[in-house]
């Protein structure tokens, strides 16, 4: 019997060795071998990389998913240096109006949860944090300038969820200056405005925009699929005072748009392996694996890629929507 065991011992290893796995379905969640929120943040940390090596005055700004900051998402747990250090701001959405329903204030212990994570980049990482609040009465806009510019945060009241058009409430705008911006660190005020649904033409867009102080704009990319001019640009690039303002364009980085130039028709019946299901209750979003390279291809260092395409039409940065999409693969 002992003459047994000790073979049994001695021969286990090498019956294991001669195993082909690459035949063994392996039944491991992907859960326990991808860490999602690292996986999102080296994926910023790559468009930041690879952005200012073209430009290196590029600004990054993510939004939501500020949990990001530190490495377990938890406001105690390390915080995430090298990640604060590829980004110049930090946005999120209903801080204090509107996380949950419009012009309604955000539950008090979920808006303390968030401004820590602000206040984390803010102070450690040196970042700017942007807050999008969602508020049309004017109480409740009164009351979100009046609570951001006390948190040392730049504020901008949504009157709509859509984020489709100019307020005409407060005006003049909080903040309204002559200065020229030339970093975000010296901006007073920004304008949220990436869904040109109610103008009838790129043009009109640009118009109504270029007759504004704001002293940062964010913006969609596109307008109806198409890029705008040179000379848009040009015009974007200057507030209705003369100074000079920051244009960021917005960038999906977590879900992909069936709306965008890389989509493809046939993906509907043969996704790519980095194509998952739509989202729910977003027709024409995506969800995707951030983390796999031929959609990292997609948006940098790949010939007529996003982020080139940005820089080369004179964008001052980019604002990096779906951060916070590692939560749904978290939760498979």
């Amino acid at each position: 019997m002992m003459l047994i065991r000790r073979a049994i011992a001695f021969f286990a290893p090498l019956l294991l060795l001669a195993c082909d796995f690459d035949d063994v379905p392996s039944f491991v969640p992907e859960s326990t071998v991808t860490n999602y929120r690292q996986e999102m943040r080296e994926l910023v940390q790559d468009i930041s990389r690879y952005a200012r090596g073209r430009d290196r005055d590029f600004i990054i700004i993510p939004q939501n998913g500020v949990e990001l900051v530190t490495t377990s998402g938890r406001v105690t747990a390390t915080v995430e240096i090298d990640y604060l250090s590829a980004i110049d701001g930090i946005a999120q959405e209903g801080v204090f109006f509107g996380l949950e329903v419009p012009d309604q204030p955000t539950p008090a212990a979920e808006s303390a949860r968030l401004r820590d994570f602000l206040d984390i980049a803010r102070e450690r990482g040196n970042v700017s944090a942007l807050v999008t609040d969602f508020a049309f009465s004017e109480r409740n806009v009164d009351q979100s300038i009046l609570l951001n510019d006390d948190a040392g945060y730049l504020g901008f009241a949504a009157p709509r969820s859509e984020l489709d058009t100019i307020p005409d409430y407060p005006n003049p705008i909080p903040g309204s200056n002559r200065a020229d911006i030339e970093d975000l660190n010296f901006a007073r005020n920004f304008l949220h405005l990436t869904n040109p649904q109610l103008f009838s033409s790129s043009q009109e867009l640009v118009d109504a925009l270029a007759n504004t102080d704001y002293d940062v704009v964010i913006l969609d990319f596109f307008f109806n699929g198409e890029s705008f001019t040179a000379e848009q640009i040009r015009q974007l690039r200057f507030k209705a005072n003369g100074g000079r303002r920051l244009l960021l364009a917005y960038l999906s980085i977590g879900q992909a748009e069936s709306n965008r130039f890389y989509w493809q028709n046939f993906w509907s019946s043969n996704p790519p392996s980095w194509l998952r299901e739509e989202v729910a209750g977003s027709p024409g979003n995506y969800q995707v694996r951030y983390w796999l390279q031929p959609w990292k291809n997609i948006l940098f260092g790949e010939p007529g890629d996003y982020v080139d395409r940005i820089i080369d039409a004179g964008f001052d940065g980019a604002y990096l929507d779906h951060l916070d999409e590692y939560q749904y693969f978290e939760a498979q």
